[in-house]
């Protein structure tokens, strides 16, 4: 059996966890570029879940979309992440409630006996980091993708 390519999830919703730092790896790829109003994030401290509606960028189909002429994708995607234990913002103003999140990366700093501090970097100098009792990382697509309202990839050049 050969391992899976990246291609292959190319249609098929995404449903992915992380439990390491090589897993996030991927996690962060898949998210880069996404973006969220403010109000589609939460801490259920009671459950120590951390929880974000992002629209993500269909990185996975960008290439095989560009080769058939067909326009760029998003696709409403749940991040959860488990076992938080304190939420911590910076360069963000929680309170209005018009702010769009662009999510950039997913930094993992491991901590003492698997604890950890996982941060959410942001377009302009924003920052979310939860303090961890482990990496417990899922990414889910709950809707079908959309046309990118920009109509293009994002560009970092």
């Amino acid at each position: 059996m050969a391992d899976a390519r990246f291609e292959d999830g190319a249609e098929a919703p995404l449903w992915l966890g992380a439990a390491d730092a090589e897993d996030l790896k991927v996690l962060a790829a898949l998210t880069q570029d996404a973006v969220l109003p403010i109000t589609d994030m939460t801490f259920a401290r009671g459950r120590r879940e951390f929880a974000l509606l992002i629209n993500r960028f269909r990185w996975e189909d960008h290439d095989a979309a560009t080769r058939a002429g067909r326009p760029p994708e998003r696709v409403r995607s749940m991040m959860l992440v488990r076992d938080v234990r304190a939420v911590q913002s910076q360069g963000i103003d929680r309170n209005d409630r018009d702010t769009i999140l662009s999510l950039l990366d997913l930094v993992w700093t491991p901590g003492a006996d698997g604890t950890g501090r996982l941060e959410l970097l942001l377009a302009g100098d924003g920052a979310i980091a939860l303090e961890v009792e482990s990496l417990d990382v899922t990414l889910r697509d709950v809707t079908r993708p959309y046309l990118a309202p920009a109509g293009k990839a994002p560009d970092h050049g």
